[in-house]
């Protein structure tokens, strides 16, 4: 079963910072630091983004002298894709309201 739920505003947020991005990777750290973020909140997402197959993941090949290496994140086709569905504005819905009925006369 395939769900439609929207992404929370977090997720989206972080979408749509993975989709600013582009191809370049970035650091979960710096994700969290941009977006206001607790990490606590963000690497689950990035976890669950990856596991559903819209965000990839690689370990730092190169990292500085005295740092370990850090895990990097950029979004699959599929996660851009849902990037720019969760970021782009809201459609106004299109249902028929009822008109109101008119004032009783006092």
């Amino acid at each position: 079963m395939v769900r439609a739920r929207r992404p929370s505003p977090q997720t989206a947020a972080v979408l749509a910072a993975l989709a600013e991005a582009g191809a370049a990777w970035s650091h979960g750290y710096d994700l969290c630091r941009a977006l206001g973020l607790k990490a606590g909140t963000v690497y689950p997402i990035l976890i669950r983004l990856t596991e559903r197959g819209q965000v990839e993941t690689s370990w730092e090949t190169d990292p500085p002298r005295g740092r370990p290496a850090r895990h990097l994140y950029r979004l699959t086709t599929a996660g851009a894709e849902l990037a720019r569905t969760v970021t782009a504005p809201p459609r106004p819905a299109l249902t028929a309201r009822a008109p109101r009925p008119a004032p009783r006369p006092t």
